[in-house]
């Protein structure tokens, strides 16, 4: 870190400006402060907290974090770096509207300059809120963004297209409410095309995000420029691909008695140098 640390407010607006274009942006999704430095020292622009990699990186499963340990999480990220931070706080700690504006001012409390708040209940039996509950619970949390004294950027993300019997044209028509109820952003992971992605960028005027991460559901930045989208986030797609590389070093050392993995790890000086530490 410098001595010419920026404000809250600079990064809410560099982050705000990110999105306002031309062309598209990476927001990749660190879990610890070196994952954090790392990606920072290689030029992206802002990063984002994953739900599921935040719970992961402490022996937990996504969506067990408590609000406390959540901020607690952001706050290290926000420590680590320069950069904006964002931050996926899942259905906003509660499924009242006055749970979600709660979390809305921890965020800001907490450094963040943006967030994502989702329609999923957590309930197996019944995984999204109704519609007139899920736009109720956006507005207040919008309302609860536009009360801090900088511009904090509010993502509504629509889950449906995750639950069985989904349909896009559902997907359009609850991101249209959110999209009316405030939301500066919309988001709806899984979706399954080109055709489908670029649906739904025409058919809202906010700047759509696009999360990379499924299998067979993630496609190239230049393709997903082309569809329309104007932010890409990498959700918990880095920490499998960090946690998948020491599964394969540690199954080589217990089940083979060699060290492979030496060969294709880059070395301490290499991570430092990129962590700019």
């Amino acid at each position: 870190m410098n001595g010419m640390s920026l404000t809250q407010n600079e990064k809410a607006a560099r982050f705000r400006t990110l999105h306002n274009g031309p062309g598209v942006f990476v927001i990749p999704n660190p879990w610890d402060a070196g994952s954090a430095r790392l990606l920072a020292g290689l030029g992206f622009h802002a990063l984002a907290t994953s739900s599921a990699a935040s719970a992961c990186s402490v022996g937990k499963r996504d969506g067990r974090l408590t609000r406390d340990e959540a901020m607690a999480h952001a706050r290290l990220i926000v420590a680590a770096t320069e950069l904006p931070v964002s931050a996926d706080l899942e259905k906003g700690f509660g499924d009242a509207p006055e749970a979600v504006a709660e979390t809305i001012r921890q965020a800001a409390e907490a450094g963040l300059v943006g967030c994502t708040i989702e329609d999923s209940t957590g309930d197996p039996e019944h995984p999204l809120y109704e519609d007139a509950l899920a736009i109720e619970r956006i507005a207040a949390a919008v309302e609860a963004a536009r009360a801090v004294t900088f511009p904090f950027v509010l993502t509504a993300r629509a889950h449906n297209l995750l639950y069985a019997g989904a349909h896009l044209d559902d997907t359009i028509r609850r991101l249209q409410s959110f999209e009316e109820a405030g939301a500066d952003v919309l988001f709806a992971p899984g979706l399954p095309d080109l055709a489908a992605v670029r649906a739904v960028c025409q058919a809202v005027s906010k700047p759509v995000n696009f999360m990379v991460g499924i299998k067979g559901k993630s496609f190239s930045v230049a393709e997903l420029a082309a569809a329309g989208v104007r932010r890409i986030s990498l959700a918990t797609s880095l920490y499998r691909a960090a946690m998948t590389g020491l599964l394969e070093a540690a199954l080589e050392v217990r089940d083979l008695g060699e060290f492979g993995f030496l060969d294709r790890s880059a070395t301490t000086p290499e991570l430092i140098q990129h962590m700019r530490i």
